[in-house]
């Protein structure tokens, strides 16, 4: 996996380099070239920041009141506040913004190009003038800063550039004031020619400890960011080693990881209920031939769930008839994510060949395909959030493990799990006999019928997305009974509240040899009150599925069978709602 990633950045992000960083920054100090300031600009969309690649990262080095060169916060940059500021906060504050001011001194003396920045740090007027302009343009004192000096920003400048590699690189010298660094000394005990770096397998001094993940926030992470690969506790050691020398890699390989996953979070990534989905290819496909994007529901809102499934086999299409013969060669990667106490918990890691993904995410969506509530044709297919969805009240309340094991089901092509099934199923009653719930939710009896599809190798051919009156299950027909029974009760009373369904399903559906009988003494009492064409047409339909339960129906239902019960009651009651016209007489609408 941490393989993939730095073999993403490697291929994709020209500026993974150690010692730099891609930071989201919101404003800009726009100097004129004699260092006059002229103003605050705001980057980014307004939503968030700019993401500004090759900012100097003191990583592992800024302790103790050090700060970033170049590109820092608002706070430490101008010395801005939030309203009653804790007085030891701004005094550590005061203390990284005099070491940000001596290194942009210090890398002023280089060259030219930072002059008009080192300059106007030590006057404290124009600072103060930066400082209130900050502040009128609502600044937060944790917003990262940049420069800008006549139109140009220091921090593509390759003399600036030049200057941070060195002065970083004197600074991680053995013995120099920053020895007690990210990076082991070469020369130190665990640091030699004998640790082998996991990632590019020659020996390498190891980095001790590892660049920070960010962007897991929304999901349990750290606003600072979370560790990916660290070993702070003595539990987590072996054989005497500290620190990340338990998994040791080397500087460069662990910047390209860490700048991978950071890149992808930023611009590749879904929120999955309490995790984050990340995805890519290891060759680069255009958004419009991406099926993982097709299957979360990231594409245009133009595109409709049909045209992603027609997008799928057009695809496979072209990879069958040589058209696309390089997307054949391709292989997908997902990683599921979300934090855990400053650490990067990593749920889930999938990777296969382009076309095996293409032929899971069609079955995918022909599996979930089920008959319309109006009977009119089948349902569109649901986005993936929308299946997690049917799975619980609100979205919000999906649980974060459920959400991977599913996402799992569909890109893996794996049987749904029981439970989950189990959970859709009491939905599905619960909105039932709940008349305030709206109609049948389409992406919940589309993943029942997934279920049953799915148990069997190959598919189960007759689970059918609509009606099947040749279903073998007697647990299938006692639920269409009981949608017949619903509509003949309606038909012959009208709206009576809490009818057949509302009193009746929950016990039915668990123990319909108890049940059906009363039911249909019930259904007699209905049946004289209507028209005798219409009586005569119910009888029919009541009597052609009783034959199919043979000896009578199951004394008692386990949890498939009532599964198998709520898809025969719904696929009967949409076929009742769309009207049967191979019948000499039209049906009645059901409401």
């Amino acid at each position: 996996m941490l393989q993939q990633l730095a073999a993403y950045a490697a291929a994709r992000l020209s500026d993974s380099e150690p010692g730099f960083k891609t930071r989201e920054v919101r404003w800009c100090i726009d100097l004129a070239g004699d260092g006059r300031f002229l103003n605050i600009l705001p980057l980014g969309d307004g939503r968030r920041g700019a993401d500004l690649p090759r900012c100097p990262d003191m990583h592992g080095m800024n302790a103790g009141g050090k700060a970033h060169p170049l590109v820092e916060t608002a706070q430490t940059v101008a010395l801005l506040f939030k309203a009653n500021e804790d007085p030891k906060k701004v005094a550590s504050a005061q203390i990284r913004h005099a070491y940000y001011a001596e290194r942009l001194v210090e890398a002023a003396q280089t060259g030219p190009g930072l002059a008009p920045v080192a300059e106007l740090l030590a006057d404290s007027v124009r600072l103060a003038e930066v400082h209130a302009a900050l502040a009128a343009a609502r600044a937060k004192p944790t917003d990262w800063v940049t420069w800008r000096i006549d139109g140009q920003d220091p921090r593509d400048d390759p003399a600036v550039q030049d200057w941070w590699r060195a002065w970083r690189k004197a600074d991680l010298r053995p013995g120099a004031d920053g020895s007690d660094a990210g990076q082991v000394p070469e020369g130190s005990a665990t640091a030699g020619s004998g640790m082998v770096c996991l990632l590019t397998g020659e020996p390498r001094p190891h980095l001790a400890t590892h660049p920070k993940i960010t962007g897991l926030s929304g999901v349990g992470g750290l606003a600072m960011g979370d560790v990916m690969v660290g070993c702070d506790k003595g539990a987590f050691g072996s054989y005497g080693l500290d620190q990340s020398a338990n998994a040791a890699m080397s500087e460069g390989a662990v910047q390209r990881y860490v700048d991978g996953l950071n890149d992808l979070i930023r611009n590749h990534s879904r929120k999955l209920a309490n995790a984050l989905v990340v995805h890519w290819y290891r060759d680069t496909l255009i958004a419009e031939d991406d099926p993982l994007a097709f299957l979360m529901g990231m594409e245009s809102e133009e595109q409709t769930e049909a045209a992603a499934l027609l997008a799928v086999r057009r695809l496979l299409e072209s990879i069958h008839t040589g058209q696309r013969a390089d997307l054949g060669d391709n292989r997908y990667y997902a990683l599921t994510l979300s934090g855990a106490a400053g650490r990067v918990m990593v749920r889930d890691w999938m990777e296969g060949r382009f076309e095996d993904l293409l032929h899971q995410i069609e079955r995918w969506f022909a599996d979930l395909s089920i008959v319309a509530r109006n009977g009119q044709g089948l349902a569109p297919n649901p986005k993936f959030m929308a299946v997690c969805g049917a799975l619980v009240r609100d979205l919000k309340d999906l649980p974060a493990p459920t959400a991977a094991t599913l996402w799992r089901t569909a890109v893996g092509g794996r049987p749904i799990p029981q439970p989950l099934m189990a959970q859709a199923l009491a939905r599905f009653r619960a909105d039932l006999v709940d008349r305030d719930q709206p109609p049948f939710n389409h992406a919940r009896l589309g993943l029942l019928r997934a279920y049953f599809v799915r148990l069997t190798p190959g598919g189960d051919t007759t689970m059918k997305p609509e009606l099947n009156k040749d279903h073998p299950a007697p647990a299938y027909h006692c639920g269409r009974l009981l949608a017949i029974f619903a509509n003949l009760q309606r038909a012959a009373l009208g709206d009576v509240g809490a009818g057949v369904v509302q009193r009746y399903y929950a016990a039915t559906s668990q123990t319909p040899g108890l049940m059906v009988g009363r039911l249909a003494a019930n259904a007699r009492n209905h049946l004289a009150k209507l028209d005798p064409k219409l009586a005569w047409w119910f009888e029919n339909q009541i009597a052609e599925v009783m034959v199919r339960l043979g000896d009578g129906a199951p004394r008692i239902l386990d949890l498939e069978g009532q599964g198998l019960f709520a898809l025969g009651y719904y696929q009967q009651l949409a076929a009742l709602r769309a009207g049967n016209k191979t019948d000499n007489t039209d049906l009645p609408q059901e409401a």
